[in-house]
């Protein structure tokens, strides 16, 4: 239910995280291209602005910032002007770059993407240029670069790889921070390369490759749930992992052990703008939970949910926190979700808080729902960013004096009826005969109320007024009220009512003219 995977997002804190893999600076030029070079037959493009971003394992780095971890960057960078810019956005990240081993006979990993428009449309990617080595990193760099990380483990909750096949990720480096992270119990998330073998990743915590690279590297393709996980146990068996987080695009993700049946957690429809950086986004969103503490099923719902929030966007952005409890809070539509115990509903509140929501309180027996009630509830919802139904148990409807054959239905079929209605978010039920309690617990913004009561009638003003929340009294449908409806009921005499039978009418005989007697005209 989504009020547990609120909840995960509550208790992510702030751990520190160690990224390792290869760095990469994406520079983008963009430009106008309406012009054809008069020294050869190519487009020219008008320069009208650069930018740089953080790529690769930085990217991964910068991510995890954005989810408010405390980051620890590791790897490679040249020794050039490429490695000081990438320095400076990571640093002006708030990333950590302790763990940076500088080289002199490598380059710092750069992908330069020209990006030209034409009569001022839309721009098209025109040219990449990548300025990299991927060869190995030498067993002398190697060792220098354990010597730099070795020390720096056993501060992190969590180590992230992410490796993008540009030679940091070597047996002799992964080798001994897998070791020493065993040693003092830290988990080790991968996100392997899309060729190449995976065997130097035995041993790691979890893996998180897409549906592309886990057909790779299982030899068969992934075309259903089923084979997602039947891939997955192989991979855990053949890796000895604890688990595997096999991401299946539009269909979401499946979490694999080797030793059962995996299990599939589907992603809602979501409009795809650009899946660039959506696998960097999973990769950090299940490395903040772990490093957390949060158990695998719920970190990959979560990883939909974030993976999902970043292919809304154009290009790689930043996914907040925020912005995945607003999603969470959004997607919870079904009835049963908005049914809560009271420290479930706290958790809820906490996080709608969290977002500057503003939370709108009622209560009632509502024994009868009717068009006043409907009415009321729907422009109490419109006073606020979501509506708590506060609804008096049984118990409490015969305590305020009620008819002895009240409530004509029970506390969970009206709880039912009431979490059915798209006005209201949540619905609680409570014993007691005021709402005065549960008001002190919970403490919304506004409390409201229908019918014709005053403002200084309604029951648990003094409460709400105390802590500074406001009282309002809202305008219901006249004449309306379930007791009027009762009584009603009540009077109507009750006579038999005659079984209505239902004949089918019978149609007339179709005749077809005979051809041989029509009149000759």
């Amino acid at each position: 239910m989504s009020y547990y995977l609120i909840d995960a997002v509550e208790r992510l804190g702030n751990p520190r995280i160690l990224v390792l893999g290869d760095l990469i600076l994406d520079r983008y030029i963009w430009g106008e291209a309406d012009r054809i070079s008069q020294e050869a037959p190519v487009i020219l493009l008008s320069e009208e602005k650069r930018e740089t971003r953080l790529g690769g394992a930085a990217n991964v780095a910068n991510l995890l910032r954005g989810l408010e971890a405390e980051v620890t960057m590791s790897g490679l960078v040249g020794a050039d002007f490429d490695a000081k810019d990438l320095r400076v956005q990571l640093e002006g990240a708030g990333v950590c770059c302790d763990g940076l081993l500088e080289v002199e006979d490598r380059p710092t990993t750069v992908k330069e993407r020209f990006l030209g428009r034409a009569q001022h449309r839309h721009p098209h990617q025109m040219l990449r240029v990548d300025r990299e080595v991927r060869t190995p990193l030498g067993e002398e760099d190697g060792a220098r670069l354990i010597a730099k990380l070795l020390p720096l483990i056993s501060e992190h909750a969590a180590i992230l790889i992410s490796d993008y096949a540009k030679g940091v990720c070597t047996p002799q480096v992964i080798g001994a921070i897998v070791a020493e992270a065993k040693k003092h119990g830290i988990p080790v998330l991968v996100d392997p390369p899309a060729h190449g073998n995976w065997d130097l990743y035995k041993g790691v915590t979890a893996i998180t490759p897409n549906r592309a690279e886990t057909g790779r590297a299982v030899g068969f393709d992934i075309d259903s749930i089923e084979d997602a996980s039947r891939a997955g146990q192989q991979l855990c068996r053949d890796l000895e992992l604890d688990h595997a987080y096999i991401t299946i695009d539009r269909d979401g993700v499946v979490l694999a052990r080797a030793s059962e049946e995996g299990v599939h957690h589907p992603t809602r429809k979501r409009e795809v703008c650009d899946i660039t950086g959506a696998g960097d986004t999973v990769l950090a969103m299940i490395g903040i939970g772990m490093a957390a503490g949060i158990d695998p099923e719920n970190l990959s719902k979560l990883s939909n949910v974030a993976g999902g929030l970043q292919v809304e966007q154009v290009g790689v952005v930043l996914v907040h926190r925020n912005e995945i409890l607003g999603d969470l809070l959004a997607s919870r539509r079904h009835h049963e979700d908005k049914i809560c115990e009271l420290v479930d509903l706290k958790r809820q509140l906490h996080a709608r808080r969290r977002l500057d929501q503003k939370i709108v309180f009622t209560n009632g027996c509502f024994d009868l729902l009717h068009v006043g009630h409907v009415s009321y509830l729907k422009q109490a919802s419109q006073e606020g960013d979501c509506l708590i139904v506060a609804l008096n148990s049984d118990e409490s409807v015969r305590m305020l004096d009620k008819a002895p054959d009240r409530p004509l239905f029970s506390q969970d079929d009206r709880a039912t009826m009431l979490a059915s209605l798209e006005s209201v978010d949540y619905v609680i039920i409570f014993n007691d005969a005021t709402p005065n309690q549960l008001l002190k617990e919970l403490q919304p913004d506004l409390l409201v109320k229908g019918g014709t009561y005053s403002k200084d009638e309604i029951v648990g003003k003094e409460v709400v007024e105390a802590y500074g929340g406001e009282v309002k009294p809202l305008t219901i449908v006249a004449g309306l009220s379930t007791t009027n409806i009762v009584e009603r009921l009540r009077q109507t005499p009750t006579e038999p009512v005659a079984p209505t039978t239902f004949t089918m009418p019978t149609k007339p005989p179709v005749t077809t003219p005979n051809p041989l007697e029509r009149k000759a005209g």
